[in-house]
């Protein structure tokens, strides 16, 4: 599958490195906003010894129909901002091109216009892409239901320059119906990120949590997401769909 990478911040580039070395995937080209890197090839900036390994443009002076046409690609994977899906969302769904938003946190104008294009196109998206937090999130929902009255606080922890509630806790909240206020956060140092669901029970306490040791993991998200949507045709899909059926549901 050929792949195009919007976003190509510390994120962008862990996940990247996961593409580049992976034999189903081909990285055509990564896209940010300034021009200092303009045409570089990602494997070399990666230091990554192979031929091709996609180029780097900028989304100043690189118009996305030309960048389709001249570097066409079967996914486009987000990791870039939220309002990122403004500059391929039109094109990629006219081209059928399929969308995979690892975006935090959209404006509602955002998801309104990330929900339309599914209409043409296989669109997914993940405030959270790493397959262990999805699996965090499916298996809170479950323990919720098997417990409805156990008292349940939601923790969060990030690097201290993230700003802002993560978009992730903010799911999980809204999945274990907890209000959105309610949720603790934490911010320090350089932690990658940190969820914590507490159950507590009267006479025991349930504690779910996910850390992302390193930014690879949301790589490896990706990929997982990638090689679950290859026969989806369109639509709007989220983790819990493509999780599902590993649980037999």
């Amino acid at each position: 599958m050929r792949i195009g990478l919007m976003g190509f911040g510390k994120t962008g580039k862990a996940v990247a490195n996961a593409i580049l070395q992976h034999s189903d995937f081909t990285l055509v080209w990564a896209i940010r906003r300034k021009k200092i890197m303009d045409n570089r090839s990602v494997a070399e900036f990666l230091g990554i010894e192979m031929e091709g390994g996609g180029h780097i443009f900028s989304s100043e002076t690189k118009n996305v129909e030309n960048l389709l046409t001249k570097y066409p690609v079967d996914i486009i994977i987000d990791f870039s901002s939220s309002k990122g899906i403004w500059y391929y969302g039109t094109e990629a769904s006219k081209r059928g091109i399929k969308i995979i938003s690892a975006i935090s946190h959209y404006e509602e104008d955002d998801l309104k216009f990330l929900t339309s294009l599914s209409v043409q196109s296989t669109v997914f998206w993940s405030p959270n892409i790493t397959i262990g937090i999805n699996f965090l999130l499916l298996s809170s929902k479950y323990l919720k239901k098997i417990a409805p009255t156990a008292d349940i606080e939601i923790i969060e922890e990030h690097f201290k320059q993230k700003e802002g509630v993560s978009g992730t806790a903010l799911k999980i909240a809204e999945a274990l119906e907890i209000n959105k206020s309610d949720i603790n956060t934490v911010r320090a140092g350089g932690i990658v990120g940190k969820h914590e669901i507490i159950f507590g029970f009267p006479y025991q306490t349930v504690r779910l949590i996910h850390e992302s040791i390193s930014r690879e993991a949301f790589g490896n998200g990706v990929i997982f997401v990638a090689q679950n949507l290859e026969n989806k045709g369109p639509g709007f899909y989220n983790f819990e769909e493509l999780l599902m059926p590993y649980f037999g549901g």
